[in-house]
């Protein structure tokens, strides 16, 4: 990708949009939000998503890695984060230095937390997490009982203070077609294990289940902390259901080719594509190596020209072509992959569906040749006309913001 004052693409983040998520996920939850800002705030950028939700209503932080936690405290962030990936045998002191809580699934992480902690004459935060039907991380049940035994243990000692338990749900969204009865009896098996551990002396402040899906449906998910993950990008979770939630990213670019093309005529690999009336393609510089799935090829489209026009042919690693039949247009012409929808043009949502993927995947996909442009929160509307956000001059590419920008 060249360099900022000549970018072929961006992906539009509406932090204005990210704060009402954050807001509307605040009123609706009976507890407080942990904003979940791994894998770079879904694609969206970490630390803006993070200052921005903080702002709006969010008290927490949630990622998946000690790096990212470590991170978010670079830039200046001191609100609590729980990191809940690691492995037992790594070198906590960094992150208990910074303040970071550190979720545990197993004695031995707990036992390597603790040795650490001990090191360093610190005492670290944890979150205990019980596996009740995931079945990834967290403890199953016929290891939660010496887990607890040995948190305990390490409370008496002063390495560790159990800060919260938590667990995560299989079906709030409802694809399984079960979610009453499966969330339910994670619920059930959830408290059961809270009980366990206040038996054995734990007096966790924090309780934590729901994920975005079930803090907008399911209050008796909410306990003391919600984490709010894909609604927070504006994504609705809930199958079949729709809260207010606005899209922030728009990913867009510009056409670096217009050439003509006869009716017949095929497009890219394989000639799986042919034009069915003579017209004119575009050639969009995005491509599986930036994120557009390869996966899509034969059923996607992007906005062009006032209309969808239909990606030509297989989606490459840098580029891929649209077929603009009829239609005016030129080099340089405004190409829209995704946005929020609202003018006909694709959302990350119909690119989930002809990928055979869900909007997490695409989102987080969103490769680092595309440079991220941020409207702040009560700033311009992101919604306005996808052609006229910004102009465009076709020797240089888009209009630059340089402290707008990373990538």
């Amino acid at each position: 990708m060249p360099g900022s004052g000549d970018a072929y693409a961006e992906a539009v983040v509406d932090l204005g949009a990210i704060a009402h998520n954050t807001r509307l996920l605040a009123a609706r939850s009976r507890g407080a939000v942990m904003a979940v800002v791994k894998a770079d705030g879904f694609g969206h950028g970490a630390v803006p998503v993070a200052r921005t939700a903080l702002a709006n209503g969010a008290s927490w932080l949630g990622v998946t890695s000690m790096r990212e936690a470590l991170e978010l405290r670079a830039a200046g962030l001191t609100a609590p984060v729980l990191s809940w990936m690691q492995l037992p045998d790594e070198d906590f002191t960094p992150a208990l230095r910074a303040g970071v809580d550190l979720s545990v699934s197993s004695y031995l992480h707990l036992a390597g937390i603790s040795a650490c902690a001990e090191r360093a004459g610190l005492t670290a935060r944890v979150h205990l997490k019980v596996d009740t039907g995931l079945r990834r991380n967290g403890a199953a049940p016929g290891d939660w009982g010496a887990l607890v035994r040995a948190a305990r243990a390490f409370e008496l000692r002063g390495t560790v203070r159990v800060r919260g338990l938590w667990s995560h749900l299989v079906d709030s969204d409802g694809s399984m077609g079960s979610a009453p009865s499966c969330t339910a009896r994670q619920v059930r098996d959830f408290e059961d294990a809270v009980a366990f551990a206040r038996a054995a002396g734990l007096r966790p402040r924090l309780l934590h289940l729901a994920n975005s899906a079930a803090a907008l449906s399911d209050p008796s998910t909410h306990y003391d902390l919600v984490r709010a993950g894909i609604g927070l990008y504006g994504v609705e979770p809930v199958r079949g259901l729709g809260f207010g939630l606005r899209p922030a990213m728009t990913l867009r670019a510009r056409a670096v080719m217009a050439r003509p093309v006869r009716a017949g005529e095929g497009v890219s690999y394989g000639h799986e594509y042919r034009a069915a009336r003579d017209g004119t393609l575009l050639l969009v510089p995005l491509g599986f190596a930036d994120g557009v799935p390869r996966a899509a090829s034969g059923r996607a489209a992007m906005w062009a020209a006032g209309a969808r026009r239909p990606v030509a042919g297989r989606i490459a690693m840098d580029q891929c072509v649209l077929d603009a039949g009829a239609a005016q247009v030129r080099i340089g012409e405004p190409v829209v992959v995704f946005g929020p929808g609202e003018r006909g043009e694709p959302t990350v949502g119909d690119w989930a569906r002809w990928a055979g993927t869900n909007a997490h995947e695409l989102l987080t996909g969103i490769g680092p040749r595309v440079p991220r442009r941020y409207l702040p929160a009560g700033g311009p509307d992101a919604t306005q006309d996808p052609d006229t956000i910004r102009e465009f001059d076709t020797t240089r590419g888009f209009d630059s913001t340089e402290e707008n920008r990373h990538g």
